[in-house]
């Protein structure tokens, strides 16, 4: 009988450019204090989870709300760049409205979540949900039959909800996607399942802005 891994997936706390809607990608942005207030939050509210091994992207937000979430079980975060956000290449650090004036073939594609859409320089989301689904994969089957903690950004919870529900890369987004949220899932080698998403109990119904800025 295979066993299952559980994995909690928490999307790094608050940006100042999540907050200006500006596109950050694979550029590393820290936490401003809201952020770090939110993973000191969400450290505490997975305290007493019996969590084996936190697996974090290399991206400072990721980190930093990773490290707290580390902190009250003594454990080492691991870093895994696979776990990165969507690179958007040339359009990394514009704004929703930037893009949309200047370069609105890029935002209407984007807008309508064309698969094949690369930015210069960026992946496609086909390229990128392969990225996320192979390596959340391939974390989730080290560990059987316990408890991983996966610390990433908007787009790699949009990916890993979307394998969990057997959605479709142009499916219109219904659920939430908040800074700091915990998302939980199932594991084995069959897929993805989904338990709870985007629990916000531990934070105030204002401080989770539901962006996918990274």
């Amino acid at each position: 009988m295979e066993e299952i891994t559980r994995l909690i997936a928490v999307r790094h706390g608050e940006t100042a450019w999540n907050v200006d809607t500006r596109i950050q990608g694979q550029l590393d942005i820290g936490l401003n204090p809201t952020g770090l207030w939110q993973a000191e939050r969400t450290g505490q509210a997975l305290a007493d989870e019996p969590i084996r091994v936190i697996y974090a992207s290399d991206l400072s937000r990721a980190w930093q709300t990773a490290e707290a979430i580390a902190k009250p079980h003594g454990l080492t975060v691991q870093p895994e760049p696979r776990l990165r956000e969507r690179a958007f290449g040339h359009l990394e650090g514009m704004s929703f409205a930037e893009i949309e004036a200047q370069r609105p073939v890029d935002a209407k594609r984007w807008r309508e979540r064309d698969p094949e859409f690369e930015p210069v320089g960026g992946e496609s989301l086909l390229t990128f949900r392969d990225r996320i689904t192979t390596v959340a994969s391939e974390l989730a089957a080290r560990h059987p039959g316990e408890l991983v903690t996966l610390v990433a950004h908007g787009g790699v919870m949009d990916v890993l909800y979307r394998a969990a529900t057997r959605q479709a890369l142009q499916a219109p987004r219904t659920w939430q996607l908040g800074n700091a949220a915990i998302n939980r899932m199932l594991w084995t080698p069959e897929g993805f399942s989904l338990v709870g998403w985007s629990d916000t109990a531990h934070l105030t119904a204002d401080d989770t802005l539901d962006e996918t800025t990274a």
